[in-house]
């Protein structure tokens, strides 16, 4: 009998690690909900299945570091009651598409594209990668 192949998976760092499940939590927020402060995505995040405990300082942290790896970006300033400033962010063009990416499979995208749409899939590779 033969062994059968264990099957790789290919998935992005951000979506990789500890991290993933809030990275997924944060990217869902900011594209259901549009523009939001560190707060209002804690708040939402609060809300989901498993990450009813996540504190503030962690929900921070990611976005920070999301931020530097250009998958948010702060967009502007918010006043708050207390009279500080909270910072606005937006998902960018890089984040919709590592979320596209995530969604779809790739040996699934391989086996359904004819000539013309593998070319420029692989022209646009290759375009990005030089």
């Amino acid at each position: 009998m033969a062994r059968l192949e264990k099957q790789k998976t290919w998935r992005l760092s951000v979506f990789k690690g500890r991290e993933a499940k809030l990275n997924k939590a944060i990217f869902q927020t900011l594209a259901l909900k549009g523009d939001q402060t560190i707060y209002d995505i804690h708040k939402q995040i609060r809300t989901l299945r498993g990450l009813r405990y996540t504190r503030y300082a962690s929900v921070n942290k990611r976005i920070k570091a999301l931020e530097e790896t250009g998958y948010i970006k702060k967009i502007g300033v918010k006043k708050t009651r207390v009279g500080l400033d909270a910072s606005i962010y937006r998902l960018t063009v890089k984040a919709f598409l590592a979320i596209v990416l995530n969604l779809v499979n790739l040996e699934e995208l391989v086996s359904k594209a004819d000539e013309t749409t593998a070319s420029s899939i692989l022209s646009e590779i290759i375009y990005a990668t030089n």
